[in-house]
């Protein structure tokens, strides 16, 4: 049977996971990406009979990884399938310090796992895909601090802003394909994740804003990992998506 194909990466945890257990619920064909494979991932495919294969990579090893979805990409069926869609999805904060402060090092991987990882992947998956005669889609998760300042998340808010921008170039290039992708960077909202944890758990001497994080916290003002996939998913499988390049769940799809 013929069945929607989904790469997502980050999938041992937080939105990455749900969006995992949410498209599998709905019957797709799904590749996880993330560090660790996850055991109820696996069971709930066995459940729903889905296919479901996890690849426990790095991202940060982005060239590595992007030669090698290009490889599986290439050995596929386009037939088997009614569309494709690659969701990057993971993301690391890296210390929560003046970048002065900060390790080159970390700076260095969080710019990986964060900007670089998610043009690797999305090259790679354009150019094997470029002849299937099927819907193709990119979906970048992306972040409110892509589009506002924050004192000391420069290399976060740098890469999130530069997925953004990327996507307007992609969006672009992809116009002049006959065959072209639909793309998107989405902000997902305000999620109660690990990340969140780590903001709000923060020194307010090195991070300024840890006190608006614990508020957002404190007021209820999180959504579930859940939640915000199932938003994500809305966005995605909308007639529409694609038409706004840059976007946010907040805000209603027209």
């Amino acid at each position: 049977m013929k069945k929607h194909l989904y790469i997502v990466t980050g999938t041992s945890r937080g939105l990455g996971l749900a969006l995992a257990q949410q498209l599998l619920l709905q019957g797709g064909y799904l590749l996880g990406i993330a560090r660790h494979t996850h055991a109820g991932l696996t069971e709930l495919a066995q459940q729903q009979n889905c296919t479901l294969e996890q690849w426990p990579r790095d991202l940060a090893d982005s060239t590595t990884l992007a030669n090698e979805l290009h490889s599986w990409l290439e050995h596929l069926n386009p037939s088997d399938f009614f569309s494709i869609t690659l969701i990057n999805n993971a993301g690391v904060i890296p210390a929560l310090q003046a970048l002065s402060a900060i390790a080159p090092t970390e700076l260095a991987h969080a710019l990986r796992v964060n900007l670089e990882a998610p043009m690797l992947l999305t090259a790679s998956f354009l150019n094997a895909t470029q002849d299937m005669p099927i819907p193709r889609k990119v979906l970048n998760i992306s972040s409110g601090l892509g589009r506002r300042p924050m004192a000391s998340q420069s290399a976060y808010c740098a890469a999130k802003a530069g997925l953004d921008h990327f996507t307007r170039c992609l969006a672009l290039d992809e116009a002049r394909n006959s065959n072209a992708a639909k793309v998107c960077s989405l902000a997902p909202g305000v999620i109660d994740t690990d990340m969140q944890t780590q903001l709000r758990n923060s020194s307010p001497d090195a991070f300024p804003d840890q006190g608006n994080f614990e508020q957002l916290y404190l007021n209820g003002q999180l959504s579930s990992a859940n939640s915000a996939a199932n938003q994500v998913l809305t966005w995605l499988h909308h007639p529409n998506f694609g038409q706004q390049v840059i976007a946010d769940v907040r805000t209603p799809q027209a």
